[in-house]
């Protein structure tokens, strides 16, 4: 049988279906070109082509072609393993965003001097440019194989493929089961680097056992890797848990648990600084505040679908007087109770109701991670419940607004994306067809940009996602729009029309920083603790030089405090030096330093956090100057 390929020059060319690329591409091939992509998806010279489309070719200018980068890189690191650790067993290893990782059965964690160890063996097997050859076999031929190999976690995998046939490379002597793609040989691997290594257990699952994953990253030359690892160790100055110890914001107890956050005085009065914002900025635009209670019957689960299509992420429930109890992984279904609870007219509608409210998940202890994925967490949630002809002008209000929050926190730059029906889900096509194009039009009549991520909804309905770019370049997932046309259904929700007859409601689940601690974490990394002087928790720190100057000082810090600074002193008997580089350390926007020059002209020398002294300046200067940064809510 024959299939027609587009090659890259335009020309058509019925081929043998399977043949591989690299015999249809033989023409196109230089030394440039590293892969290659039938119709949208990657594929080496190794592939066979099996169906019809147009051939491209990559070359090391691509960023796709990473991909084969560091999928070959997985490899390699994984052959170095097996020449040191014969006895480690392989388990997968695919090229991840940033980099790869392989994980390994083996009796001890890797060491950093193992580490060392097989970065020297990988450039061994690079220097012998292997070339990376694909074998397609029978599956009893790759069992018998791996069984030799004793390699008893691929041919787990192996006994799960539904196909006659698997696919396995061979590079020199090494041999892992694998469906590609990968570069045309190992001398291609020039730039890589070992990073860590971590636990995990053999499919995320806590039952299986527990594997050493070693992580590693590679690019096509030297300086874009150094390029990155300068930013990695940027990353590391900024993480949230560091930064969350030293300046006191926050901790995980073991005595607690794992992913559950305690929120210490500084920490928590950022908090409250950034929910009293929310609260206000809600209530001005028509939202109104709801609280809910942090369990509800178990039934409740079941009619809003959550048991059918999220229950591994929901704790155990409790029994309380014989009844079933579940802690709340969602605040919809309170919020539809509460729209039950009487008759509501068209007339009402649209209704916008928040809250903060704290849910629970179970997440796997493998996974969690500081404030960024968590097993308790408060979501600044939002419902609307609205008519059809109110449904677009509500979903561009909630783009509006999720903008601004944005914005005002300091991120300009963000990724929209149309999240699709999933292969699980609840409703009919038809009802999801109606949710998606109501998101999608109203995207494109706002003229924004977005991306298609297919299959990404939630199970009873479509979303926008959108994805804020930090300093770092890096992409977070925070605010989500959804629309729901199912669990208004599911719990029977009607309102009057001007028709005197019952009609559903539409239903918008929205949030805007998606979690509180979520959002908080990716603050801190953002701006490196120093954050806006609106949100810091000290935004002040009197100073003085000598216990002389103790008196003005008190009468400097009580001035601030009734302006509604947040001001904190440092009267110790220590050098100024020390105290500065203190205060600098703990992020203070503004240091306000007494010596005989202040109090003799009744000023103020001022040096801000980046180390900028300012002009002397009085006590009220001060004041304006700090109100209207506050007031404008300043990104510094």
């Amino acid at each position: 049988m024959e299939i027609k390929i587009i090659l890259p020059d335009g020309s058509e060319r019925q081929v043998p279906k399977g043949i591989k690329a690299k015999e249809v591409l033989k023409d196109f091939l230089t030394k440039e070109i590293v892969g290659a992509k039938l119709n949208d998806k990657i594929i080496d010279f190794e592939t066979p082509l099996t169906e019809e489309g147009t051939l491209s070719l990559l070359t090391t200018k691509d960023p796709e072609a990473l991909e084969l980068l560091r999928h070959t890189a997985a490899h390699v690191m994984a052959q170095a393993v097996k020449e040191l650790f014969p006895e480690a067993k392989l388990a997968i290893g695919p090229a991840i965003e940033n980099g790869f990782y392989y994980d390994f059965d083996y009796e001890r964690s890797f060491t950093p001097e193992d580490l060392k160890q097989i970065e020297k063996r990988m450039k061994k097997i690079i220097k012998k440019r292997l070339p990376l050859v694909r074998e397609d076999i029978p599956k009893e031929q790759a069992i018998a194989l791996f069984t030799e190999l004793n390699e008893p976690y691929k041919l787990e995998l192996i006994k799960e493929i539904p196909e006659e046939t698997v696919s396995i490379y061979r590079q020199g002597d090494f041999v892992d089961l694998c469906c590609g793609p990968h570069l045309p040989h190992t001398g291609l691997v020039k730039a890589y680097k070992l990073l860590s290594v971590a636990g995990a257990y053999w499919r995320g699952d806590e039952r299986n056992p527990m594997l050493w994953r070693i992580y590693g990253t590679a690019f096509f030359t030297k300086e874009d890797l150094e390029e990155y690892l300068a930013k990695l160790e940027e990353a590391k100055r900024r993480d949230h848990r560091r930064l969350g110890k030293e300046l006191e914001l926050f901790s995980i107890e073991d005595e607690v648990g794992p992913g559950l956050i305690l929120w210490h005085p500084k920490g928590a009065l950022i908090r409250k600084l950034i929910e009293d914002f929310w609260k206000d900025e809600h209530l001005k635009r028509g939202y109104e505040l709801v609280v809910t209670p942090h369990i509800a019957r178990r039934h409740l689960w079941q009619i809003s679908g959550h048991l059918d299509f999220y229950a591994e992420n929901m704790f155990a429930p409790m029994k309380i007087d014989e009844v079933e109890y579940q802690l709340k992984p969602m605040n919809c279904p309170f919020h539809i109770l509460i729209y039950k609870s009487r008759r509501r007219s068209y007339r009402e509608l649209p209704i916008r109701w928040c809250e903060l409210g704290t849910v629970y998940r179970y997440e796997r202890s493998g996974v969690l991670h500081g404030l960024m994925r968590v097993r308790g967490f408060t979501q600044d949630d939002a419902h609307i419940f609205c008519r059809e002809d109110q449904l677009e002008e509500e979903i561009f209000k909630c783009l509006d607004l999720t903008v601004y929050f944005l914005s005002t926190f300091g991120f300009k730059e963000y990724q929209i994306f149309l999240s699709t029906r999933p292969d699980k889900y609840v409703g009919s096509e038809e009802i999801w067809e109606k949710a998606e194009g109501a998101l999608r039009k109203a995207l494109e009549d706002k003229g924004l940009s977005y991306e298609i991520d297919p299959g990404e909804g939630v199970f009873y309905g479509p979303k926008i996602d959108i994805k804020i770019k930090d300093v770092l370049g890096r992409f977070w997932q925070c605010s989500t729009i959804q629309v729901d046309f199912n669990i208004p259904e599911r719990f029977n929700i009607t309102y009057i029309g001007e028709d005197n007859q019952r009609h559903r409601p539409i239903m918008i689940h929205r949030a805007l920083l998606g979690s509180l601690e979520r959002f908080f974490g990716v603050l801190i990394e953002h701006y490196a603790g120093a954050f806006p002087v609106w949100l810091s928790p000290v935004q002040a720190i009197v100073i003085t030089v000598a216990d002389r100057h103790i008196p003005f000082a008190e009468r400097v810090l009580e001035r601030l405090k009734g302006a509604d600074i947040r001001v904190s002193p440092d009267f110790r008997n220590e050098k100024l030096g020390f105290k500065i580089r203190e205060a600098q350390l703990q992020k203070i926007p503004y240091m306000l330093i007494i010596g005989d020059k202040e109090v003799e002209n009744e000023a103020l020398t001022i040096r801000t956090r980046k180390g900028e002294n300012l002009p002397l300046m009085s006590v009220e200067d001060f004041i304006a100057r700090i109100r209207e940064e506050i007031s404008a809510k300043t990104i510094n």
